[in-house]
Parts: C-alpha cells; structure tokens; sequence
C-alpha cells in the first residue's frame, strides 16, 4: 500500500456545521485542507485554505477547482455541501431539483474527474461523498432523497472502477445532526424536534463530530480495504422510524 508524504484534502462546504469540524479534524491529522464554500471557513491554520465559490454555479465550481488542482495535489475528497429544499411531493419544483443534482452529483462528478490525474499518479485516494439518512425515504425529501440516494449509486461504480489503483470511495450517511441546516427545518426547541428526538433510538440528536470521525474513518490511509461502502450515522433510524 502507497501512502503519499503528504495528505491533501478538499471539503466541500467547509465554512460551517459538518464540514467545518471535518476541516479541523483532518488538520488535526497533518492534512492540507482546501474548502470549497460559500464563505470562508475562519479556521486559522497554516495548513487551511479557502475558495469562495457557489457550488451550484457550474461554471465558477469548474474554475475552482481547476484553480485548486493547480495548486495542490489532492489526493483526498470529501464531499459534503449539501442543501434539503423540502416539499411534499405536489409541490415539488423542478428547479430545485435540477439544483440539487448540480450540486449533490454533478459536483462530485467534477471533483473526482479533477483529482483524479493526482491520485492515480500517487497510486493513493480517498474519496468520501456525504449522503444522508433520507436516501431510505423520508417526507417532503423528494429531490433531497433522491440526489443523496444516487450518491450510493456513483459510489458503488466509482469504487469497483478506482479499487486497483489504490483509490477507495465510500459514504456517510448522516441523520439528525445538531446544524443550522437542521435548524433551518426544524426549530430549535419545538415539540416537532422534542418528538424528533424522542424518535431516535440513541434518544438525542448527532453532533457534527459524530460525522467527523466516520469521514476520518473513510480518509485514513491505513483503511485501503474498505471501499463501495456506507456509513450511516444516525443514531439508530436507519433500521427503526424516525418522526419529522
């Protein structure tokens, strides 16, 4: 097994909630971390880099990271911006939905195609896409369910296709996780999330850290015999109902 001197990570939507805590954890780790966000992360570290970008812009998410492979040898992808758009199935748009595939699956897409030529140099990758514990269904989560739920799909392909270059590709699947995403659905200290809670079999929410350590898990080098897999964090609602 090759392990490159140096490991380099992009996080997508690394400025805040998961993925800012995934940035720091990989830091911790001695990565070269590059966030593709929005905003900027403020994480203050020598090794931290941020790109300002709109990842459901093709054409300026395809100047990033063309700029950013440029730059630096990446030989490990996490891809984890994400947005929900919630609607029950009548009033679904297909606007948000073509959005979410831009973002969700277009975006790993381009990001693998890019990072590709480094990894197979090194014989080394790590990819990690973000899915969701509403990939296995939930209410108003149509276009949400359906773009994270095809993030299995691409993942499985790519991890039989990359295994024998050394390249492994899996995915996390987060549940409830204490976010401002999170909290942009469902307030803060309502009923509807002391039921939400009530509902998960660990009886409390996730925290980003929760997901941290899954995504570390994925990323470490020494794990090059776990591909084409998912991980999903969720407290238990996987396999048991979960009330939103």
């Amino acid at each position: 097994m090759t392990i490159p001197s140096q490991l380099v990570a992009i996080v997508t939507g690394g400025s805040a909630g998961i993925g800012k805590v995934i940035c720091e954890d990989l830091l911790a780790k001695g990565y070269e971390v590059i966030s593709l966000a929005r905003r900027g992360s403020e994480i203050d570290h020598p090794r931290m880099h941020d790109v300002e970008v709109d990842l459901m812009d093709r054409a300026a998410t395809a100047q990033a990271i063309h700029d950013t492979v440029a730059r630096f040898e990446v030989n490990t992808v996490v891809h984890n911006a994400g947005v929900i758009r919630p609607a029950l199935v009548a009033d679904v748009k297909l606007e948000d939905l073509d959005a979410l595939v831009e973002l969700h699956l277009a975006c790993a897409i381009r990001l693998v195609q890019a990072t590709l030529p480094a990894m197979r140099a090194q014989r080394f990758g790590r990819i990690v896409l973000m899915s969701s514990r509403a990939a296995v269904g939930a209410a108003t989560r149509t276009s949400y369910s359906a773009t994270k739920a095809g993030m299995l799909a691409m993942a499985r392909t790519w991890a039989l296709e990359l295994a024998s270059e050394g390249i492994t590709v899996n995915v996390v699947a987060p549940g409830p996780i204490r976010t401002d995403m999170f909290y942009d659905v469902v307030q803060e200290g309502s009923e509807r999330e002391r039921l939400l809670v009530n509902s998960i079999p660990v009886n409390r929410l996730g925290e980003s850290a929760d997901v941290a350590r899954a995504v570390g898990f994925f990323a470490d080098p020494a794990n090059s015999f776990v591909t084409g897999q998912v991980l999903y964090v969720c407290g238990g609602t996987s396999v048991g109902s979960l009330v939103v």
